[in-house]
């Protein structure tokens, strides 16, 4: 049996021995990081084809084989992203206010590491090293729970991880990997109140759903991704076109990938084109009745396939594909287009394509996601893409952070109360 109790108190010392480095430590550690992340590829592609070929043999999706896969191309990404939050500014020590009291207390708020950070995610390889990165970054210590289905991937990723570390001297328990695959384990590990500190969700609703549920240590909510995008009647189709097929179609099997269309029936003559662009990539689109039947109308002079028109479900409006699959909801108002997004988002990401300034800012102003759009493609929801590196997660939850989770968000606060012999007079304030 895994012996939690030991990694949690190996965790506990890394992270106290973290937070005390100095800023140029934790840069040469994630610089030493980069590099060797380059140096491994070849057992890091190796570790992964057979992770992959364990999911061709499984039936993995074609969208969770696309999370799965490790490139060249990929793993160079991972280690760009490593050097990226490697130049990022520590937000460690930041004062966020400071004041100086009647009685001569000086009072000081700073940011200051969580400690011992528990993330459980699927099968996500490049999340190792994001993890690491960021918690790393920001005087944190990780341990990682990754999916049986990358297994292979993550001890390769975590082995070379920690020879950085071992390689400028900072503590390898900074990162640990669970490594034990069976559900008690995942279980005592959410329970693991003593040591870890919060727990950080990533993968599909369920996961969540499973960790939000069981864990009595706090949980920073991650949100699978039912994203939108709503063609209101004044959207552009110049634009309307491209943004659609690029928030479905550039990654299927990631979390801000457009899952649903919502359309305004003044602009349904836009549907078409956007429907045959999606159809390159053989995108099956579950549409309402009134969309279906526009599509189908059309679809000889349009070139559509109908075999790719589908009736929808109420199901259908609530599901997070992650495949080649979109749902089409026919609206007659932005107000009721606000509504329907509001009830089957996750409040992950939305967007309002439109050239009407008021309705931009009524949509960005109503829909209650993390992420509201107007005019761009839901896929920017990224903590590289917002500046911040790479990020630990898409939090849609309202406590502590909203939206991508950076350096900033892995922290916590502290405040530091310097006097000069100070003693408190009874009977004042509060007893």
């Amino acid at each position: 049996m895994t012996d939690l109790q030991e990694i949690g108190k190996r965790a506990r010392a890394a992270a106290q021995e973290t937070a005390l480095l100095s800023e140029e430590r934790r840069t040469s550690a994630l610089c030493a990081a980069a590099e060797i992340l380059c140096r491994e590829m070849p057992a890091i592609l190796s570790a992964n084809e057979r992770d992959m070929e364990n999911g061709r043999r499984s039936g993995m999706s074609a969208g969770m084989l696309d999370r799965l896969l490790l490139t060249e191309e990929r793993i160079l990404a991972m280690s760009e992203a490593v050097r990226h939050v490697a130049a990022l500014p520590s937000p460690l020590g930041e004062t966020l206010s400071e004041e100086i009291r009647p009685n001569g207390l000086r009072i000081t708020k700073k940011r200051v590491p969580i400690g011992v950070i528990g993330i459980i995610y699927e099968a996500r390889p490049n999340v190792t090293s994001d993890a690491f990165s960021l918690c790393f970054r920001s005087g944190n210590a990780v341990i990682l729970k990754g999916g049986s289905d990358a297994a292979h991937s993550n001890a390769a990723i975590v082995s070379a991880l920690r020879a950085a570390l071992r390689s400028v001297s900072a503590p390898e328990d900074a990162l640990q990997l669970l490594t034990a695959a069976d559900h008690e384990t995942t279980r005592r590990f959410m329970r693991l109140r003593s040591y870890v500190d919060v727990l950080i969700p990533r993968g599909s609703k369920r996961l969540i759903d499973t960790v939000m549920e069981n864990a009595s240590v706090p949980v920073l909510e991650t949100g699978a991704g039912n994203c939108h995008i709503y063609l209101d009647e004044s959207a552009d189709p110049a634009k309307a076109v491209p943004i659609v097929y690029n928030a479905k179609t550039q990654r299927i099997g990631v979390c801000n990938a457009c899952e649903s269309l919502v359309v305004h029936r003044n602009a349904l003559p836009i549907l078409p084109a956007v429907v045959r662009k999606l159809q390159e990539k053989a995108v099956t689109v579950c549409a309402d009745a009134e969309s279906r039947a526009f599509l189908l109308l059309r679809a000889e002079q349009e070139g559509l396939d109908s075999a790719l028109l589908l009736p929808a479900t109420e199901e259908d409006f609530g599901t997070e594909y992650l495949d080649y699959r979109l749902s089409i909801r026919t609206v007659g108002s932005l107000s009721e287009a606000i509504a329907h997004i509001n009830r089957y988002s996750t409040k992950h990401s939305e967007s309002i394509l439109t050239e009407n300034a008021e309705n931009a800012e009524r949509f960005l102003r109503g829909v209650d996601s993390a992420c509201v759009y107007w005019n761009a493609s839901t896929r920017f929801t990224d903590g590289g893409e917002f500046g911040f590196g790479a990020e630990i997660g898409i939090s849609t939850s309202r406590l502590h952070a909203r939206g991508p989770m950076g350096l900033r968000e892995l922290c916590t606060t502290k405040y530091e109360i310097r006097g000069n012999g100070q003693c408190r007079i009874q009977g004042t304030g509060k007893q």
